[in-house]
């Protein structure tokens, strides 16, 4: 899909007033003041009256896939999930307890991020994909890389990435994702594992097509080569590739012969570790899910392995991953995601009763230094009414807060404090 109209920010200050913050530390207390402009400002971040319109004037089930991804981009991850379950269909399945009592018994449930780093000691390429609608899918991506940087992994492949002139600036300059960086890596999740990619120190790469009508087979083979290229630039180096869906898939495909990751074993001899994380994840209801994700009934991502210490496969016809990753239904603090509050992120409050905006308003935060007009922010969260909460998973730091209502727009700088 390509890039939406990205946003552009004139920094033209029209009205500047203060907000009295109180901040009490046992008996003492002290008045600070925030100091809040009126700006120019556009966002290509839809609000959630404009997705459903979209979908009343849309036909087809295809329309469901967009408006997910509209979701997911603006952090609304409840309703991404729902869209997608609309676009794909849901049936409520259940394993007998005999079924549930013997899965239970056959396999053990181990740690999924433990699980994986300790195959990728013995492996040179991971691949692993997401659902494109899937934030959560991002964030367990992200919560691997420390770990797998700390044994040798340097290289991040990701199909999202743009092949653009843009991207030169990434790591050489800019440091931050900018709108213009993919059209999924606009979801903030996504960016900030672009940023927390740059931060620890790996050389991030695209390596989708450049050839816009290349599709299935073709798309497949030019993927691979485009991985090729920069394997055997460093052969010595391990490198781990982020990708969607059926991508990640080795074996015989039913429609493109070979996947990506089986045409790269193809071209390289090099046997990537596989990972799928998709068919067992949580649905917008979670009756929906998967007899099996049920029957196991998991807290933590997990991964199942048999008496002989063999993972459970992901398997699709002929085609299959080397490991399935089991994720747990989400638990809600403050009406969002509770994994948007972890892995460092503290749950940041944002005080709006003050801002002269009529409401539904969305609330943004950029990294202190990162141009707002083209950075992908760091959290997103739509709030429907001056009452209600509105809350960021922000690490410690400093950052510009855009409140909008895509009329009439406001900026402040709130610190994140903490971990």
């Amino acid at each position: 899909m390509g890039n939406k109209n990205t946003g552009r920010l004139a920094a033209i200050v029209k009205k500047t007033f203060f907000v009295p913050i109180i901040i009490c530390l046992l008996i003492s207390c002290k008045v600070e003041k925030r100091i809040v402009e009126k700006i120019d400002f556009k966002t290509q971040y839809r609000f959630s009256k404009e997705i459903e319109d979209e979908i009343t004037k849309e036909k087809g089930l295809r329309k469901y896939q967009i408006s997910a991804s509209d979701y997911s981009a603006k952090g609304d991850y409840k309703n991404a999930l729902i869209q997608w379950d609309l676009a794909w269909g849901t049936k409520d399945k259940k394993f007998a307890k005999a079924q549930v009592d013997s899965t239970n018994r056959k396999y053990t449930k181990v740690k999924a991020t433990d699980y994986i780093i300790s195959q990728a000691k013995i492996n040179q390429v991971i691949i692993i994909n997401e659902a494109h609608h899937n934030s959560f899918h991002r964030v367990f991506t992200k919560s691997l890389l420390r770990e797998l940087y700390n044994i040798g992994y340097k290289n991040l492949g990701l199909e999202a990435l743009s092949n653009e002139e843009h991207l030169d600036s990434l790591q050489k300059i800019r440091k931050y994702p900018v709108q213009k960086t993919g059209y999924y890596i606009n979801d903030p999740q996504f960016g900030n594992l672009v940023r927390e990619a740059i931060e620890i120190g790996y050389i991030v790469f695209p390596y989708e097509t450049k050839d816009g009508e290349a599709d299935e087979k073709p798309r497949e083979i030019d993927q691979a080569r485009n991985i090729q290229k920069v394997i055997e630039a460093r052969p010595n180096e391990k490198y781990l590739i982020h990708c969607g869906f059926d991508h990640a898939l080795e074996g015989t495909h039913d429609f493109w012969e070979r996947a990506m990751a089986g045409r790269l074993k193809e071209f390289t001899g090099i046997d990537p570790l596989t990972i799928n994380q998709v068919l067992y994840s949580e649905k917008g209801n979670p009756k929906f899910n998967h007899p099996l994700l049920k029957a196991l009934d998991i807290k933590i991502s997990t991964i199942i392995i048999d008496k002989d210490n063999i993972p459970l496969k992901y398997k699709q016809g002929e085609a299959w991953t080397d490991i399935a990753v089991f994720h747990p239904n989400t638990e809600y603090v403050d009406e969002r995601p509770s994994w948007v509050f972890k892995n460092g992120n503290n749950n940041v409050a944002i005080q709006l009763t003050d801002i002269p905006l009529e409401f539904p308003v969305m609330v943004l935060a950029f990294k202190k230094g990162e141009d707002i007009a083209l950075s992908v922010p760091v959290d997103i969260v739509e709030v429907e009414s001056r009452g209600e909460n509105c809350n960021l998973g922000l690490k410690k730091g400093v950052y510009v807060i855009v409140v909008t209502n895509g009329r009439e727009s406001f900026k402040f700088e709130q610190e994140a404090v903490g971990r």
